[in-house]
């Protein structure tokens, strides 16, 4: 018996990479930690829609964090190491590292990342598509 998926849809020619980036995106999203935002932002003055990211990552310096995209897939990473010189009497706040995915569709771009009071802000563009219509010629045998 044959599994049927949306994407084995006859009229849906060539996607049959979406099942697997769900697949990807859906094993990425991990464990909640670090919590995090998605905001959309129209787009102004003839420039292109925009996506942020925003993740909460108190405690977290620039050189504890990690913004690398590998193969259509934003990856924002964190580490901490312990400060040796301290004794803690009670630790609440965890050195804990962490690592976040999420999948890019094609065209995303990744502009800037910003850490400001404990907030990592990570801005997109979605570039706007070529709409493109070409007229294919029928030749007779």
């Amino acid at each position: 018996m044959t599994r049927m998926t949306p994407s084995s849809n006859p009229l849906l020619l060539g996607f049959d990479q979406i099942e697997r980036l769900i697949d990807r995106a859906s094993k990425a999203s991990g464990d909640g930690y670090p919590p995090y935002n998605i905001e959309r932002i129209a787009a102004t003055d003839g420039g292109p829609e925009r996506l942020r990211i925003i993740l909460a990552v108190a405690g977290f310096s620039n050189d504890d964090l990690d913004v690398t995209i590998e193969q259509n897939q934003l990856f924002i990473r964190g580490r901490q190491s312990d400060d040796e010189e301290r004794t803690y009497l009670h630790r609440g706040i965890a050195a804990r590292q962490f690592q976040r995915a999420f999948v890019l569709a094609d065209g995303m771009r990744v502009t800037s990342a910003e850490l400001e009071n404990g907030l990592l802000s990570v801005d997109l563009e979605r570039p706007e598509p070529e709409r493109i219509s070409r007229k294919v010629e029928i030749t007779s045998r």
